[in-house]
């Protein structure tokens, strides 16, 4: 969370652009947080992009020699869409560049990232600090109230009302 991800993906995609290279970009369908097919940097650049869902086959869909597809809230993949981009990528040759969660509020990781975790062939970590100044690499759910939840359902879309980045210490400690 906060550590600049859709500001990164938006700034890869334009670098590409700017070269004259043709990108797609893509969104979860069920982060509807900026609205539906949108990814929204907190520091207020937005762009349109595709979305994708359950149902969605990336073998299928990406058809055409693209310069690269970015993937924005990758956590929200299914392990047979990762296997598609990872196909895509060794054998199409597809640049795919993912960005997303590794775990979620219970610090367990979605299934999406375990396998992106898995068949990547290189991660680079985007950093954001707790609030005790230490390297936040965990979520912690919130309520209305700013009360820390720790049961309920994986995913629950939300943005810094619903949720705040902790160290490993601050999140096992209760410290937020």
């Amino acid at each position: 969370m906060n550590a600049g991800k859709s500001t990164a993906m938006l700034q890869v995609a334009h670098n590409y652009e700017e070269q004259g290279q043709k990108v797609r970009l893509f969104t979860a369908a069920i982060d509807n947080r900026y609205g539906v097919g949108h990814v929204t940097s907190r520091l207020g650049p937005q762009r349109e992009t595709e979305v994708f869902d359950a149902a969605t086959d990336f073998l299928v869909c990406i058809d055409q020699k693209i310069a690269c597809l970015l993937i924005d809230e990758a956590q929200f993949l299914s392990t047979a869409q990762v296997q598609q981009l990872h196909q895509l990528a060794q054998v199409r040759g597809v640049p795919v560049i993912t960005y997303g969660l590794r775990t979620d509020f219970r610090g367990e990781p979605f299934p999406g990232s375990a396998y992106l975790l898995a068949l990547a062939d290189d991660i680079e970590e985007l950093k954001n600090i707790c609030t005790c100044g230490k390297k936040a690499t965990m979520n912690i759910r919130v309520d209305e109230n700013g009360r820390r939840i720790k049961e309920g359902e994986q995913i629950s879309i939300g943005g810094n009302e619903s949720y705040r980045q902790a160290c490993g210490r601050c999140f096992y400690t209760d410290n937020h």
